[in-house]
């Protein structure tokens, strides 16, 4: 019969086993218009599930700031991380993950993957976070944010060859934190299109993404305010917090391990404290085990089920709720 793989292909399976002298061979019965249909269906919904529905271009022209880069974006499937990264990023863009109509709740979110800056982990920090989310009614909008320029073509092995990375980091934070605040406002503008609430759209990023979205919720206009923020084991030292946490600052969820090869956990405590302080709300877990960059990676290990504490979060907020 013919069966369907997560990626939409095709394939042929013959039960049985090979044929022997006395054997006689399987009757093979030609597929009926219903079965036909019925299968061409359920291969649809396995590209639908898979893919996402579109990828729309934040900026007309050029994007300010970087008007002048060079470089041309591209993939690396074979690299120290193990998955599939983007680099080179000059374009930025937000792929869609529309949430089913009948399941859609109203609420969106920006999802930032991370990468240190120099790539973006689009899978386990992107797309699979939008396509869990929207299995809840959520409508997710992957980010792809400006980087910093990569001399080869292996961003996870550059990141650990040149050295510290304040300097060549900070100038792009700001410009990947327009490149959030510009995804927010495009969302909301065009909130009726998705069918979603423009009172009900966040943002969660990891690691880098961590700090765009972080960066995002101290700075932005009535127009790219996020309603929630979710930084995932975030830098927070590179974090842009100019004039401190807003008077309307969006309540946060905030997640990192304990045992963060990166030594980032600290961090994700820091901003914790910093909204406490500021008497916004705040939820923070911080896993014994889990390392950095886990995203959705399985690891047999309750930090696996972030993403259900999220999901309990935003419940909790009122944000599943139709």
């Amino acid at each position: 019969m013919f069966f369907c793989c997560g990626d939409g292909a095709f394939g042929l399976v013959l039960a049985g086993f090979p044929l022997t002298g006395n054997q006689s061979r399987p009757t093979i019965r030609p597929m009926t218009h219903i079965h036909h249909t019925s299968i061409l269906l359920l291969c649809l919904f396995c590209m639908r599930a898979a893919a996402q529905d579109k990828v729309i271009r934040l900026y007309d022209g050029s994007a300010p700031g970087s008007e002048r880069w060079k470089q041309t974006e591209q993939e690396n499937r074979t690299n120290l991380w193990n998955t599939r990264v983007v680099f080179n990023v000059v374009d930025p863009t937000i792929g869609v993950f529309q949430a089913d109509p009948a399941k859609a709740n109203g609420t969106a979110v920006v999802i930032c993957p991370g990468g240190a800056f120099f790539a973006l982990s689009i899978d386990s920090e992107g797309n699979e976070v939008a396509r869990w989310l929207a299995a809840k009614g959520v409508t997710g909008f992957v980010l792809k944010y400006r980087l910093v320029e990569c001399k080869t073509d292996d961003p996870t092995r550059e990141v650990t060859t040149r050295g510290p990375l304040d300097e060549v980091v900070t100038p792009v934070v700001k410009l990947a934190m327009a490149d959030g605040n510009a995804a927010i406002g495009y969302v909301r503008k065009h909130a009726a299109e998705f069918g979603v609430n423009p009172d009900r759209i966040g943002i969660i990023g990891f690691s880098a993404g961590g700090t765009v979205a972080a960066s995002v919720a101290f700075n932005y206009t009535a127009q790219t305010r996020p309603d929630f923020v979710a930084p995932i084991y975030l830098a927070y030292s590179w974090t842009i917090k100019s004039g401190g946490v807003p008077s309307d600052a969006p309540p946060a969820f905030i997640v990192a391990a304990s045992d963060d090869p990166l030594g980032l956990a600290p961090q994700s405590v820091a901003l914790y404290r910093d909204w406490i302080a500021a008497g916004k709300q705040a939820e923070l877990h911080v896993f014994a085990k889990g390392g950095h960059g886990f995203g959705m990676r399985k690891q047999g290990l309750p930090s696996d089920h972030w993403i259900e504490r999220f999901a309990d979060w935003l419940d909790m907020q009122g944000f599943l709720k139709k």
